[in-house]
């Protein structure tokens, strides 16, 4: 990075932390980062498990060249017919259980949430909301309300009204569901907990206490959709449906994309009484739309979900150290126990210093995550985890 652009970077742009990793990304293509000072970097955080085709699929840039040619913006959300919009919704509905069959395309996945939370109070007239323990849902005001993070959220209070935290995998919290609660808003994987996965038994008991109630099930699928987990979506592992769905990250195929998807019977209340019960500009955007289908149909093609559960089983053959207390996780989304938030500090910026991109959890300090693209090859994945065996060896010296 040259010093003025450096500076550049430091002056004019809002920072989220004090000390930013700062590489500087002149390309990137499949499995890797490249820096202008020549670093070829193998990312294991896919941008926060956005590029699960890898950067830059030849299909998916296609795409994206072919709709540039066609238009882009013309309208805000749900006025025009846009093929690429249609095709999408069509495309993803398809794979979706019954119930699963109208979609909102939006920009993100904490706006995705916010559009869910709203059609769950319309849809029961209710107006309580709960999210589980230790879970993170996004930063706009609705999606912190049902994020359990007191450091998130202690400088923006007070928060929505009438929310609070159920227990995560524990039976006894579902007591607090009632005839009072329109939704309860899940991770069916924690991601930023550290990668915690729920017993199948507790989302059932769930499911059925939610039925019972009438409360609305919503499951946050942002980190988890489009196959991270070794299934397309990670509900299927226990079979349990929601009423809601809501996407992100790798919805949009490296471009910036949400949505939030349920019955039609409960989509058509968004469009009357009021007309415009919710609304987008540049939600469902016509560029986004065909980068999201193309790397859909680049998932399901090259089934990507079978090859993510092999390569996660590999990782966790693979990471076997006396400084490794636990390898939690599914497919590619796995946290790294160290059990030590220094020592975990010290291990992520040493493999970046051996060209190696790992993460941190906001939550789980004592733990880094490895979410490369779904794309990652075996030989990568040696090659990942040599390096980090080798960091920790020096690192415990």
């Amino acid at each position: 990075m040259t010093d003025a652009l450096h500076q550049a970077f430091l002056r004019h742009l809002a920072a989220t932390s004090p000390h930013p990793l700062a590489l500087d990304i002149i390309a990137a293509e499949g499995c890797h980062l490249h820096t202008r000072d020549g670093r070829r970097v193998l990312d294991l955080v896919a941008g926060l498990a956005v590029n699960n085709t890898g950067h830059r699929h030849p299909r998916v840039v296609q795409a994206i060249r072919d709709q540039l040619d066609r238009h882009l913006h013309v309208i805000p959300y749900g006025e025009f017919v846009q093929e690429p919009q249609v095709r999408f919704a069509e495309r993803l509905t398809g794979v979706l259980p019954e119930g699963l069959d109208r979609v909102y395309f939006v920009n993100s996945g904490t706006e995705a949430i916010e559009g869910a939370l709203k059609l769950a109070k319309r849809a029961t007239e209710r107006t309580r909301l709960l999210g589980c323990r230790k879970s993170y849902h996004g930063s706009t005001h609705g999606s912190l309300s049902l994020t359990d993070n007191t450091a998130k959220r202690f400088r923006n209070l007070p928060l929505l009204p009438d929310t609070g935290h159920i227990p995560f995998n524990d039976p006894a919290g579902l007591e607090a569901i009632t005839e009072q609660v329109a939704a309860v808003v899940v991770e069916p994987v924690q991601g930023d907990a550290g990668v915690r996965e729920p017993d199948p038994a507790w989302l059932q008991a769930l499911r059925e206490r939610c039925t019972a109630t009438g409360a609305l099930l919503v499951f946050d699928e942002v980190q988890t959709g489009f196959g991270r987990t070794g299934r397309l979506f990670a509900f299927e592992h226990s079979g349990v449906v929601p009423d809601i769905l809501v996407l992100g990250k790798a919805l949009g195929g490296g471009l910036p994309m949400g949505a939030f998807v349920s019955s039609t019977e409960r989509m058509d209340l968004l469009s009357h009484d009021p007309v415009l019960g919710h609304i987008t500009t540049f939600g469902g955007h016509p560029l986004v739309c065909a980068a999201g289908l193309a790397a859909l149909e680049v998932v399901l093609d090259e089934d990507l979900p079978e090859h993510a559960g092999r390569m996660g089983a590999l990782f966790r053959e693979l990471l076997v150290h006396r400084a490794i207390r636990e390898v939690r996780g599914t497919g590619l989304m796995l946290a790294v126990d160290l059990g030590d938030a220094d020592r975990v500090q010290r291990v992520v910026h040493g493999c970046l210093e051996e060209d190696v991109l790992g993460f941190w959890f906001l939550s789980c300090p004592t733990a880094f995550r490895i979410a490369p693209p779904l794309t990652i090859t075996e030989d990568l994945v040696r090659t990942a985890c040599a390096t980090i065996l080798r960091v920790l060896d020096r690192e415990a010296q």
